[in-house]
């Protein structure tokens, strides 16, 4: 075990979970109405219809991927039934066709921001390097897809490696030696993976975090046509009680 194995495997996984969760609370005590992705459907909305769905459901479909692969042990989707060449094929569809889904949703919305003039004047530098982290984990992680499935050069079982070294984070114990080995291209992914959490709660990101609970509950908004012209009345006294 390398000292540099260590930090990164064993030190540096703490210090994104901090970030993570004291950046989340500094950006709501001290930003909550920042605390937004700052809509521009206003500037254009075609686009937006086309890479927004493909962006939002694909990525829901690569967390429970990742939930999967990380959190449930090997073992137990064995004695469940689903052997390790199925669970291989599935992940490689399911995992493929979502992660290129988000991948040109993400292309599309980046396109978007670059090609309409208004979206782009709106565009921080803030959004432009969270792009780059996100699009850079996007491809990484269809790299691991096609890896681990030996689609792309030989088969490796991330849930040998790398998913004991996650569940050992969360339980103070870090399995470093697992991690350490793992393929370049798993250990790339995962470090672009804490950046991206890392720089979570300074983003527009920070709204997966938002549940919108208030919808359910608001009154109805009501909308009146102007297509009926309101009939004309004249002047009132200001003591005249008025038409219901």
């Amino acid at each position: 075990m390398s000292a540099l194995d260590t930090f990164l495997w064993g030190v540096l996984p703490y210090v994104t979970l901090v970030v993570l969760v004291g950046g989340t609370v500094w950006r709501y005590r001290y930003d909550q109405f920042g605390w937004t992705t700052r809509s521009s459907e206003l500037y254009e909305s075609r686009l937006l219809r086309i890479g927004s769905p493909l962006f939002h459901f694909g990525i829901l479909v690569v967390v429970v991927g990742h939930v999967i692969g990380l959190v449930i042990p090997e073992g137990w989707t064995t004695n469940a039934g689903l052997s390790e060449h199925a669970y291989h094929v599935q992940a490689l569809v399911l995992g493929g066709v979502a992660g290129f889904a988000t991948l040109a949703g993400a292309g599309i919305l980046v396109y978007r921001r670059r090609a309409t003039g208004p979206v782009f004047m709106a565009t921080t530098r803030n959004d432009k390097a969270m792009y780059v982290v996100l699009v850079a984990a996007l491809v990484a992680g269809l790299a691991t897809t096609l890896l681990g499935t030996g689609t792309v050069g030989g088969e490796h079982n991330y849930r040998e490696t790398v998913s004991p070294w996650f569940r050992s984070v969360f339980l103070l114990r870090p399995n470093i030696d697992s991690m350490a080995a793992a393929p370049f291209a798993f250990e790339l992914h995962t470090l672009i993976g804490m950046l991206l959490f890392a720089i979570w709660p300074f983003t527009r990101l920070v709204h997966a975090f938002t549940a919108p609970l208030g919808y359910l509950f608001r009154p109805y908004v009501v909308y009146r046509s102007r297509s009926t012209p309101l009939p004309a009345r004249g002047p009132r006294r200001a003591w005249q009680r008025p038409n219901p």
